[in-house]
Formats: C-alpha cells, sequence, structure tokens
C-alpha cells in the first residue's frame, strides 16, 4: 500500500503539470491568435552606424508568425548579432548596445544611410511614404530587402513589392544582380551567388538591385533577396539551429550590403 503521503504527492505533481499544461496551452493560443507590437526604443544618432529596420503598415496574413507584424520578424536578434560581426571584423565600430527602428516618413530616419526590410510582400505603403522614400533614396540612402517570397507564404509576394517600388521610384528597373556587381567585392570577396544559404525557401535565391539612374556603373540604391531569408541565419547564429558555414555565408553577404551602403 502506498502511503497518504505520496499519494498526495502524486497528486499534487499531477496537478503542477496540468497546470504547467494549460499554460502552455494559454500561450499558443496568445501566440497564434494575437497580434502584438514588439517594444521599440529608439536611441538618438551619435554619428556611429546604427543599425535601421523599416516599419510599415502589414497587410492581411502579415501577423502569422508568432502574433509579430511581418516587419519585425527577426528583430532584434538579426541585427544585433549582424553588428557584432561588423564590429568584430571591420573598421566601422558600430554602435553594439541599441538598433532602431523607423517609419519610412520618420524625419530622424534620413540620418541614418543604410536601412533594411524584412517581408516586403506584405508591405503596405502610403502616398506620404512613398514620397519620403523616394526623397531618402536619391539623397543617398541604401536599403536592404530581405525574407520575402511567393503567395501564399508571402503576402502579395514580388508583384507587391514591385508595385510598392514603382510608386516609389517609377522609372526604376530592378535588374538580377551577379558576382561582377560591386557590392559582392566591398569587403569579402563574393565570386559565386550559390553561396546564399536557404532555410526553409524552396529553390534558388533571387538577388536582384537597383542602380540610379538605372546606370550599373552608378550607385546601387537596393539589394533584394528574394525568396529566402538571409537574416534569419543571423539570428539564429550561434544557436546550433545552422551549420556554422551557412551562417558565415550569410554574414559575408551582410557585411558587404552594410559596407556598400555606407561607403556609396
Amino acid at each position: 500500500m502506498r502511503s497518504a503521503g505520496f499519494r498526495r504527492l502524486v497528486r499534487l505533481l499531477f496537478t503542477v503539470a496540468a497546470a504547467v499544461g494549460l499554460a502552455e496551452m494559454a500561450s499558443a493560443q496568445r501566440t497564434f491568435s494575437m497580434s502584438y507590437e514588439p517594444a521599440v526604443q529608439n536611441v538618438r544618432y551619435d554619428g556611429r552606424f546604427t543599425f535601421a529596420r523599416l516599419r510599415y503598415t502589414v497587410g492581411p496574413g502579415g501577423y502569422y508568425y508568432m502574433g509579430l507584424p511581418a516587419w519585425a520578424h527577426g528583430y532584434s536578434h538579426a541585427e544585433a548579432n549582424l553588428v557584432q560581426i561588423l564590429g568584430a571584423i571591420t573598421a566601422v565600430h558600430p554602435r553594439l548596445d541599441a538598433t532602431n527602428v523607423f517609419s519610412l516618413d520618420d524625419p530622424d530616419f534620413f540620418m541614418y544611410p543604410v536601412a533594411y526590410m524584412t517581408e516586403a510582400g506584405y508591405w503596405e505603403l502610403s502616398d506620404r511614404e512613398a514620397t519620403a522614400f523616394r526623397s531618402y533614396l536619391s539623397k543617398g540612402g541604401f536599403v536592404i530587402f530581405d525574407d520575402f517570397r511567393a503567395p501564399p507564404r508571402g503576402g502579395g509576394g514580388w508583384e507587391q513589392f514591385e508595385e510598392n517600388m514603382r510608386r516609389i521610384l517609377p522609372r526604376a528597373q530592378i535588374v538580377d544582380l551577379d558576382p561582377s556587381d560591386p557590392i559582392f567585392h566591398v569587403f569579402f570577396d563574393i565570386n559565386s551567388l550559390d553561396i546564399v544559404p536557404q532555410d526553409y525557401d524552396f529553390g534558388r535565391p533571387v538577388i536582384r538591385g537597383i542602380y540610379e539612374d538605372n546606370d550599373r556603373t552608378k550607385r546601387l540604391i537596393a539589394v533584394i533577396n528574394f525568396n529566402t531569408d538571409v537574416a534569419n541565419f543571423w539570428e539564429f547564429s550561434g544557436t546550433g539551429y545552422r551549420p556554422v558555414q551557412d551562417t558565415n555565408e550569410a554574414y559575408k553577404l551582410g557585411v558587404n550590403y552594410v559596407i556598400y551602403g555606407l561607403t556609396h
């Protein structure tokens, strides 16, 4: 016969397990049924390179991952890890203790020469934002688009993104990039785009760009990673989630993108 004390202990353990299970179920329901905006605390510009992520109005379906808005996927681990790499291997000396988030029409955004946007297939653009972003790019700004793909997992996909860019830069041509483009040689020499790692996307990544005045001898104003999520490797580096070699290749791209944006 089991003692009364033992039976009480068993009941207690079952009670705790049930409570934990209910809490986990409630948490999972919140994760997938509730949307929320992550807390953002921007730091004041002090002259150092500070990573700037772009926030935008999210279209239908854009809260599919953990309730986060599409613009915030990977925030802020991806950029925090990238700037650590920048600080360790380059002369950029970026700000390591903070990153910023801006709307396209935020006047403070113009102080940051390199910008990053994720999940552009869910990006809804106002006329005011289109005008402001056009001004940012024409005055020397550089933007990295990453982590978007075709529907249904990518919102409006390439078509949504291209429509927005036509509103911002009506005459711009979006061209396929290749290893001869200068952006792949400003720090690391990237001689094959086959190095672009894939995590959960299928098929080959596509890297495109927009050159100033559609002239490939001039400044690249946007680099576009389509059908891939390069920043996912930054976000989860050091966790063992993906091979170190794949993460290193993703960092090479990120470092080159930032160095290019700062020097052109």
